[in-house]
């Protein structure tokens, strides 16, 4: 497991790694003085702890640049701690899906629950990425990883696959997909299955998914779907909402 720590502080910065590796020794930790020193590696690493209140480039900013990469590559988005002395930029951390937010001086008991915590959704990240489904379309069989299905539509006897690379028909069941796609998809209308993990927004009647298509809610399903997403995000699914 990949893991940044940036913070212009060196004594910080290893105080940091140094918690980790107590943790997670096999763990490769490479930290940064710098914002800037990080986003020129153009590397993507599982977990990032970033100090809010560097002077060069704010933690915040950084966030939003590591955010925007990872949309415009559509991969998927890395966990991200805030480590800072004022509480009071809280609520702008958690505006980048901030996973935690740590208060200086740091905690030992209090790091040890945050970081088990995040290396357990690290894992479930690295495992969603590497499934995928093999799906014979005009006579060809094509694999396709689940973390790059939008959503899936029915279309009388064929289903239509809404992926990062375009569309794919093929013929099939919704029913039987919804079996073997498990609980990181989501029936929201009989023609619609959604990808948990790729929603943006959604209403009483509206599921919005990233790119920008929006799906019908079933008005009946929604007290379901909110609970189903709320599992889904307990146990460590990816959350863009």
């Amino acid at each position: 497991m990949k893991i940044a720590v940036v913070d212009d502080d060196r004594a910080i910065c290893e105080a940091i790694a140094r918690l980790i590796k107590k943790q997670e020794p096999e763990a490769e930790v490479c930290q940064f003085s710098s914002g800037k020193e990080l986003l020129e590696t153009k590397e993507n690493f599982a977990i990032y702890f970033l100090d809010i209140a560097m002077e060069e480039m704010s933690g915040l900013e950084l966030a939003r640049k590591l955010r925007q990469e990872q949309e415009k590559q559509e991969i998927s988005k890395s966990i991200l701690i805030f480590i800072t002395g004022y509480r009071e930029y809280m609520e702008e951390a958690f505006d980048v899906n901030a996973f935690h937010y740590l208060v200086k001086p740091i905690d030992e008991g209090k790091f040890s629950g945050v970081f088990y915590r995040a290396r357990k959704e690290a894992a479930a990240l690295e495992e969603q990425s590497n499934k995928y489904i093999i799906v014979k379309s005009s006579g060809v069989q094509q694999k396709i990883f689940l973390k790059d299905i939008y959503y899936i539509e029915s279309s009388n006897k064929k289903v239509i696959y809404h992926t990062k690379d375009g569309r794919l028909e093929a013929y099939g069941k919704m029913e039987e997909l919804e079996n073997e796609l498990g609980n990181s998809f989501y029936r929201c209308h009989r023609c619609y299955l959604v990808n948990m993990e790729k929603i943006s927004a959604y209403s009483t009647d509206m599921i919005q998914v990233t790119g920008g298509d929006k799906l019908i809610l079933a008005g009946r399903r929604y007290a379901d779907f909110i609970k189903h997403y709320m599992r889904y995000a307990k146990d460590g699914g990816i959350v863009n909402v």
